[in-house]
């Protein structure tokens, strides 16, 4: 049976290993850890020199990128909406959100948000290689979180039938979106 202990790592590519870590350092105080760099994709064997960091995410959490000069220039994938895919990374509580948006702001970067999320509250913004990132802090309650994962299957049995939106958790939506920050 496999015992998954935590995430280790996800992977990303970007443009530039150098300017990817300065920007995280800057904006989300993540250190560098480790950086790898081979001419041959291990795995495959196949030529493909590439630069491989490793960023402090906290919490033994680490956001890994990957910078291939050899392959053509990276792009998304236009059929996902951009809100989709998306890296979120927890706050602890709404003085630290509402703090590092102002931060952000002031370091000139376009920050979406605070939304009301019912269970979390977040703000958006994207990295100098077009991700989408999300810092977010929850809110929801333990009786909240034992309801979603009360009707969490039945939801997801009906959405597998029907592709509309359950309304099974329909209350966490009951308040606006978005809040003034």
């Amino acid at each position: 049976m496999i015992n998954i202990q935590q995430m280790h790592h996800v992977a990303y590519r970007c443009n530039c290993a150098k300017e990817t870590t300065l920007w995280y350092k800057e904006m989300l105080n993540m250190d560098l850890q480790v950086a790898i760099s081979e001419d041959r994709v291990p795995s495959t064997k196949a030529p493909d020199p590439y630069m491989h960091i490793f960023l402090d995410a906290g919490m033994g959490n680490i956001l890994a990128f990957f910078e291939l000069p050899n392959s053509p220039k990276m792009g998304r994938d236009g059929n996902t909406p951009e809100w989709v895919q998306h890296i979120a990374f927890e706050v602890a509580n709404r003085e630290e959100l509402t703090a590092a948006k102002k931060e952000l702001e002031s370091k000139g970067i376009d920050v979406l948000g605070i939304t009301n999320h019912g269970i979390i509250h977040s703000i958006y913004f994207f990295d100098p290689n077009g991700h989408r990132l999300e810092l977010t802090y929850r809110s929801g309650t333990p009786e909240q979180m034992a309801e979603l994962a009360r009707v969490a299957p039945a939801m997801i049995e009906e959405w597998s039938i029907t592709k509309k939106a359950p309304q099974h958790a329909a209350w966490l939506h009951e308040t606006e979106f978005s809040e003034d920050a």
